[in-house]
């Protein structure tokens, strides 16, 4: 069985796309995908819908990410959902609107709002990883981590869990376009809604697979990365 980790989407379906073609999906293939499908790229829509279609098929486990985090505290409306609307949320809401218009946050059909609140999580663990979407206290268990250091806190100077897993995140985008791999924890956030990639990891074997906008591959190993 592979463990496959995904990074940061942000509405890049067309790079989403070029990635799952490429790992050539094995029935007993585990997909966990970091959190942050939405906002800045251009369809936040489809991501979704190509991970809800995806999790008809195959074993899925989706991260909530703080992009997510924000568009459920704008449904409350007020000064939350003016914040998300500054964060990318206008291009997300225009993904759901048929005409390519400002689109609203009734656009939003109600099974991606389930999406979001009840099938995301925030975080995962197996016997030799730590998945989550932006950072851990290197001295807590998971169930004990904030929802700020696993929703925003950026890579700074990260240290080894305690736990001896490693940890691998995303949310602190590598603008270079590389994963970061300090060997304890390795951020696969590539920036793919500006100059970089999405970035898939298979965090057994440690080969990647990387893929722009505009569905442009390339593939080699996290070992390559080593800082």
């Amino acid at each position: 069985m592979r463990v496959l980790a995904i990074g940061d989407i942000h509405g890049c379906s067309k790079a989403l796309d070029t990635i799952l073609a490429a790992v050539q999906l094995r029935p007993d293939d585990q997909i966990i995908t970091l959190g942050d499908y939405i906002d800045r790229g251009p369809d936040s829509m489809g991501v979704i819908e190509r991970l809800l279609a995806l999790r008809r098929l195959h074993q899925v486990i989706c991260l909530r990410g703080n992009h997510e985090q924000m568009m459920l505290e704008a449904r409350k409306g007020g000064p939350e959902k003016d914040e998300w609307l500054k964060w990318g949320g206008m291009g997300a809401l225009a993904s759901y609107s048929a005409w390519g218009e400002e689109g609203s946050l009734a656009d939003v059909p109600e099974h991606h709002w389930e999406f979001l609140e009840g099938t995301c999580v925030d975080w995962y663990e197996n016997e030799t990883h730590i998945f989550v979407h932006a950072c851990v206290d290197p001295d807590l268990p998971l169930s004990e981590q904030s929802t700020s250091m696993l929703h925003w806190e950026p890579l700074r100077q990260a240290l080894p869990h305690y736990s001896g897993k490693t940890v691998i995140c995303g949310h602190t985008a590598q603008r270079s376009g590389k994963p970061l791999n300090l060997g304890h924890t390795i951020c696969i956030d590539t920036w793919v809604y500006g100059e970089g990639c999405l970035t898939c990891l298979d965090v057994t074997s440690g080969a990647i697979w990387q893929a722009n906008q505009l569905g442009q591959l390339r593939q080699g190993s996290i070992h390559d990365y080593r800082v």
